[in-house]
């Protein structure tokens, strides 16, 4: 630490999920269960939807990149990256469930191999662009009061709160950053689930609507459980901020979202369920020719 008239923060201390001691191992315990599952969850969609020979599709390459993104968010806990990553990565699934819907025939030459590259590649550059973006507006600050932050990783806000001097610009790019990529994200799930109902309400088959609504249901309610918690997390008036409660959302998503992805994507699949079944009773042959 350098000394001056006040001294400068050079390291910073994580306080975790809570301070009090006799809740270490309770939640230790709860942890390191959700860890175990959502470890297994994500690694079986990963390897499902690389070796199945008809899991070959770009939705289910779409969902092997979100299961990436879920398993690395947990495990790194670096989530203002990887949950650009994540919003980004559930609008270009939004699209592809709208041209799978609205336009099937053309769905393998509109979500062709070159477009899901490009997709995917967008939403990693975009999600690694905005935290080199942000984090030196955040650093920009001295930091010379405590060293403790309260929070289990080294998110922005909390550690906002511990400059001693005026944090109006990097609190600015940081809440204009958040708002833009959830607006921008949004729009295009909104836009994207619009013209789907529109198409599903054209069938005239209730088989037909059923199928529709299944291959978009588990993506509509992982965007509904994701994007209702961001919204709450960075959208809250300036006065209700409160940081148990920031800590409290952040659980969830950077937690508990991971877990649920795979349930939510496998349960209500018929081909994902039909390709494990595949893969646990004769792994070789449900895989993909090289």
């Amino acid at each position: 630490m350098a000394l001056g008239n006040l001294t400068q923060i050079t390291e910073f201390v994580l306080i975790g999920v809570s301070d009090r001691p006799d809740l270490q191992v309770p939640l230790f315990l709860v942890f390191l269960v959700i860890y175990g599952l959502t470890v297994m969850g994500n690694l079986a969609i990963i390897t499902l939807t690389s070796v199945d020979s008809k899991l070959q599709t770009p939705m289910y390459f779409f969902l092997r990149h979100l299961a990436v993104i879920n398993f690395s968010n947990f495990t790194v806990i670096a989530p203002k990256m990887l949950i650009n990553f994540l919003v980004f990565m559930l609008a270009v699934m939004a699209y592809d469930r709208y041209v799978a819907i609205c336009n099937p025939l053309l769905y393998m030459v509109v979500v062709s191999r070159r477009v899901c590259l490009l997709l995917v590649s967008f939403t990693y550059l975009y999600g690694f662009g905005t935290a080199v973006f942000v984090t030196p507006f955040v650093f920009s600050v001295s930091y010379c009061s405590s060293n403790v932050i309260n929070h289990f990783y080294c998110d922005n806000m909390p550690l906002l709160t511990l400059s001693c001097s005026d944090t109006f610009l990097p609190e600015t790019v940081v809440f204009i950053s958040a708002a833009s990529n959830i607006v921008f994200s949004m729009m295009i799930v909104l836009i994207s689930y619009f013209n789907i109902v529109l198409s599903i309400l054209r069938i005239r088959s209730s088989e037909g609507r059923k199928k529709a609504f299944s291959t978009c249901g588990s993506h509509m309610m992982a965007v509904a459980v994701f994007y209702g918690t961001l919204l709450f997390m960075y959208l809250q008036p300036r006065t209700n901020y409160s940081l148990d409660t920031d800590k409290l959302a952040s659980v969830f998503y950077t937690l508990v979202i991971p877990m649920l992805n795979p349930v939510i994507y496998s349960l209500r699949n018929k081909v994902v369920k039909a390709a494990l079944q595949r893969f646990m009773t004769n792994p070789c042959g449900s895989c993909k020719p090289m």
